[in-house]
């Protein structure tokens, strides 16, 4: 292993030469026993993003100045390593800046985490070590570098960064303990739900609105109006780090959230699908949860869908278009919806999240008119209002409902909660009485729920270009290139990172490996997340990386199913 001596030399010896130079540097160095370098990959252009480069720094967890914590469960490890990869980020942006040359120049940088704890492979820990990955780019002027401020970077930044973030002297202990303790204390909540009969919980005193539609802050408190339960509803529990706290807990069965535009039912419907990943000190949000098993679903015309049994909802198409097996490269409103209901119940949803601005307005429900004018017979389209009470007694199968101008599921709610001025009021009692008083009544529906199982065919996930190289890439949050495809993401509500969608995208082509005609889809993605748990992020890869963070199977399930030329053979088990 070279020292930092060797490190400094080959760095001065680089100034003025071409970028491409800069793979001289890579091997492994020793900072005098305070860290290692492990230079793995350097970009062969300084305008290439950070995801193209890994340098890995290695610090002995035997070394007593190091911050250390008493691992002893999963969501510890999780929580530790979320709250280094967070210091280490903040350390490298208050150190090193990037504007100091061309393209990525001059950076020293981490994947950037958000709002939620979450297992990155940013940051790894073993038995021996703590291991950071990180990009530092190196500068350049034009494409010659620059071994002056390369040098200041390698031996002055990269060790004061180190020391920040890593070392127990400049690290609050109390903020290390807040981190663990608040991912505990949700992890606990979320285990009770079951125990009580509930799908969600909202703490007293959240803070649930957002900075602006672009940042996933907490709107400052002067601004905002903390949450408070309704007696009715209100819950009490014991946490481990944190005590007794009372919230709002939400029952099992069909929940709807409505109130007048701007009151906040969007708001709270929103932080119960981010509410199935925990959330970090100061957020707002971190004693409210929802089931894991919690899934956002709506319309979103133009998605594909590769044989989804959508007939539940669905029958009857013009030119006798299957529905037991449907399939489109360019689904309507309504066709989208169904599909995506049938898929998330089929690898395990528990609880159904929709919110009527982002629903097919015919899937959800036909007034009284409408049916006047438009003969059963000639409407193909049973309503979800017929169906949801079947999903939840067939299925078990929650849903919670945000919507404020179809008063008809007040005939088929368990719970009717109204938002005014960001606080809910329990108006089940008031919306039963006003729905008995009405001449409308749901269809009742005899049949029940039709599903297949689908064995995913490997063959049809091709992730190699025209020239016969990988083409694995995230284009931003909601997009991903995958071989000769591009797979629109806008619609999976619950991919809240960046790196999320990094990791999908080597989950795709991972996936293959328990693909055959005896494993089913739900098989196939249990599978990937059962090996993430047990070996890390780091196994869905076969080069080293530090850019991926933990999704759950729903979502590795819809990529799939939206991704173009992806097949499947199904049996039909009804």
């Amino acid at each position: 292993m070279n020292d930092d001596t060797v490190l400094t030399s080959k760095i001065r010896s680089l100034n003025g030469k071409d970028y491409g130079a800069c793979q001289n540097l890579l091997g492994k160095y020793d900072y005098q026993n305070q860290f290692k370098l492990i230079v793995h990959k350097i970009p062969k252009d300084p305008y290439a993003p950070p995801p193209t480069g890994i340098y890995c720094i290695q610090v002995s967890r035997s070394n007593q100045q190091i911050i250390n914590y008493n691992i002893d469960s999963r969501i510890k490890k999780i929580a530790f390593t979320d709250f280094l990869a967070r210091k280490f980020y903040d350390a490298s942006k208050l150190t090193s800046s990037r504007n100091r040359g061309t393209g990525y120049s001059g950076a020293i940088t981490i994947d950037k985490p958000g709002q939620a704890i979450l297992e990155r492979n940013s940051v790894v820990l073993s038995e021996k070590y703590i291991e950071v990955r990180c990009f530092i780019g190196i500068p350049a002027s034009g494409r010659k570098v620059n071994s002056m401020i390369a040098e200041e970077m390698f031996l002055k930044e990269l060790p004061k960064i180190v020391s920040k973030s890593l070392y127990k002297k400049n690290i609050e202990l109390g903020e290390l303990d807040r981190h663990i303790h608040t991912a505990e204390d949700a992890e606990f909540l979320r285990k009770e739900l079951d125990r009580l009969n509930l799908v969600a919980f909202i703490s007293n005193n959240s803070i649930l609105p957002r900075k602006s539609s672009m940042s996933n802050q907490p709107m400052e408190k002067r601004n905002v109006v903390p949450f408070k339960s309704p007696s009715s509803l209100e819950v009490e529990l014991k946490l481990p780090n944190a005590g007794f706290i009372k919230g709002m807990g939400i029952p099992k069965g069909i929940t709807l959230i409505t109130g007048g535009g701007y009151h906040g039912k969007s708001t709270l419907l929103s932080t119960l699908e981010s509410s199935v990943y925990n959330h970090i000190p100061g957020d707002g949000r971190e004693k409210c949860v929802s089931l894991y098993e919690s899934v956002k679903v709506r319309a979103y015309s133009g998605r594909n869908i590769t044989k989804t049994d959508i007939s539940t909802f669905i029958n009857d198409l013009p030119f006798g278009k299957n529905t037991k097996s449907f399939s489109s490269n360019n689904a309507s409103g309504s066709t989208s919806q169904a599909a995506s209901i049938i898929e998330a119940v089929e690898v395990g949803a528990r609880v159904l999240l929709m919110d009527e601005d982002t629903c097919a307005t015919n899937f959800m429900n036909r007034d009284q008119k409408i049916k006047k004018l438009i003969k059963k017979e000639d409407e193909p389209i049973t309503t979800y209002i017929d169906k949801v009470e079947k999903l939840f007694s067939e299925k078990s199968v929650s849903t919670i409902l945000a919507l404020g101008g179809v008063g008809d599921y007040f005939d088929v709610s368990d719970l009717v909660i109204q938002m005014k001025n960001y606080q809910p009021i329990d108006e089940t009692d008031r919306a039963h009485k006003i729905s008995s008083s009405s001449s409308y009544k749901p269809e009742k529906i005899e049949s029940g729920f039709a599903f297949c199982d689908r064995f995913p065919l490997p063959e049809t996930i091709v992730s190699k270009n025209r020239a016969g190289k990988y083409n694995l890439k995230a284009r931003g949050l909601n997009r991903i290139h995958f071989g000769l495809e591009s797979i629109d993401l806008n619609d999976l509500e619950q991919i809240i990172e960046i790196s999320q969608t990094k990791a999908l995208c080597y989950a795709l082509e991972y996936s293959k490996k328990y693909m055959n005609n005896n494993t089913c889809l739900r098989e196939v993605v249990d599978k990937v997340i059962k090996d993430i748990n047990k070996s890390g992020l780091d196994v869905i890869c076969n080069n080293i990386n530090g850019n991926f963070s933990f999704f759950r199977e729903f979502e590795l399930a819809f990529v799939l199913n939206r991704l173009n030329g992806f097949d499947l053979k199904q049996k039909i088990n009804n």
